[in-house]
């Protein structure tokens, strides 16, 4: 071969490696559009956990000293009423709906004490264990464990999540569990089994209603 012919081989086959090494050198740097797509639903539910006020009960506060107020303590973020804090000291008394304990993760309503969960994935005390169509089908019901558990209870709004399309629902679920799993083994609620059984019932007739006015 001459060498002039020669050269322009190896001049147009080192311009082909190089251009495929920036090829893929782009495609690495790009984010697959799964990657995009779980990122942008990640950052859709963190905004609607922000906008729904989650953290106002399902994070405890804490006294900040600086500030002369409760804060949410972040370093604990969405775990719920933390093992082994106490319940609010007071009894309900006159008019009163509820009185809420000194991390404001544990309320003591008319029917009982109760409170918020643990929404990290961590998998023994929290969302771990559950599924998107879990938490989807426990938000449009009111139930935990995708409808088949006790009651979702006051003051968590699940009747207002239930309005919730079901891309907002599930983008609420991948911001949950793109959360550090925090182990917190929140307490049962201390409610009594004949007052579970009157809010369930309760809870059938608020979806009845709802279902009505749906086909309306």
């Amino acid at each position: 071969m001459p060498r002039t012919h020669l050269n322009h081989v190896l001049t147009f086959a080192a311009a082909a490696t190089l251009t495929l090494a920036l090829n893929l050198g782009a495609c690495a740097r790009q984010p697959a559009p799964a990657a995009d797509a779980t990122a942008d639903r990640v950052a859709r539910g963190r905004q609607l956990v922000s906008i729904g006020g989650c953290n106002d009960c399902h994070t405890p506060m804490k006294f900040d000293a600086e500030l002369g107020m409760p804060v949410p303590d972040m370093t604990r973020m969405l775990s719920g009423h933390p093992e082994g804090a106490p319940d609010p000291a007071s009894a309900l008394g006159g008019h009163d709906i509820a009185v809420i304990g000194p991390t404001f993760t544990s309320f003591r309503l008319p029917f009982g004490v109760v409170y918020p969960a643990n929404l990290t994935p961590d998998k023994d005390t929290g969302l771990g264990g559950w599924t998107e169509a879990m938490f989807l089908r426990a938000m449009r019901t009111g139930r935990h464990m995708g409808g088949n558990g006790r009651p979702i209870l006051p003051p968590m709004p699940w009747m207002t999540l239930a309005q919730q399309s079901d891309a907002d629902l599930k983008a609420i679920f991948a911001y949950l569990q793109s959360l550090p799993a925090t182990r917190n083994d929140v307490p049962a609620p201390k409610v009594p089994d004949g007052a579970m059984n009157a809010i369930a019932a309760s809870y059938d007739k608020v979806l009845a209603r709802m279902k009505g006015q749906a086909a309306r």
